[in-house]
C-alpha cells in the first residue's frame, strides 16, 4: 500500500494526472457540443481541442518547476519532454491525421465507384495530431491546474 499512497499524495503526479483528465472532458464536451452527439471514444482519444497531452506535460513541467525550481533537472528534463510532445502532435501527429483523411477521402471514392475491396469499416483514424491553437490551449491549461495546485 505504501506506492499507491506515496503516488497520490505526490503533487506532480496528481497535477499531470489531471491534466489529461480535465482536457479529455473538456474535449469531449467541446466535440459533443459541436457535433450535437456524445463519442465515448473521445474521453480517452487523441486529437481535438484542448491537446491533453500539452495539458499533461505542462502541468508536469510547471509542478515539477514549483516542486524542485527553475534549475533544476527534474524541470530541465520535463521541460525538454513536454517541448517534443507538442512539437510531435503539431508535427508527425498532426501530419498522420491530415494523410489519413485523404486516404479516407479516397477510400470512400473508389467505394462509391464501387471499385474498392476495402469498406469505409477500414478508416483511418483521422484525430491523431493538433493544430498549434489545440496544442496551446493544452498547455494554457496544464499550466493554470499547476498553478491552481501549488496556490491551495
Amino acid at each position: 500500500m505504501t506506492f499507491f499512497t506515496e503516488l497520490f499524495s505526490n503533487k506532480i503526479f496528481i497535477a499531470a494526472a489531471l491534466g489529461w483528465l480535465v482536457a479529455q472532458l473538456l474535449k469531449t464536451g467541446i466535440h459533443m457540443f459541436l457535433t450535437r452527439e456524445f463519442v465515448a471514444e473521445r474521453l480517452v482519444g487523441s486529437g481535438g481541442m484542448p491537446s491533453s497531452h500539452s495539458a499533461t506535460v505542462c502541468a508536469l513541467a510547471s509542478a515539477s518547476c514549483y516542486q524542485y525550481g527553475a534549475g533544476s533537472f527534474e524541470f530541465i528534463i520535463s521541460l525538454f519532454f513536454a517541448i517534443v510532445v507538442m512539437y510531435d502532435a503539431m508535427g508527425v501527429r498532426r501530419e498522420t491525421g491530415i494523410q489519413a483523411k485523404l486516404l479516407n477521402d479516397i477510400l470512400k471514392a473508389f467505394e462509391e465507384m464501387g471499385r474498392s475491396e476495402l469498406s469505409t469499416y477500414d478508416k483511418l483514424k483521422e484525430f491523431v495530431g493538433h493544430t498549434p491553437l489545440q496544442v496551446l490551449a493544452g498547455a494554457i491549461l496544464g499550466i493554470l491546474i499547476a498553478v491552481m495546485m501549488y496556490s491551495f
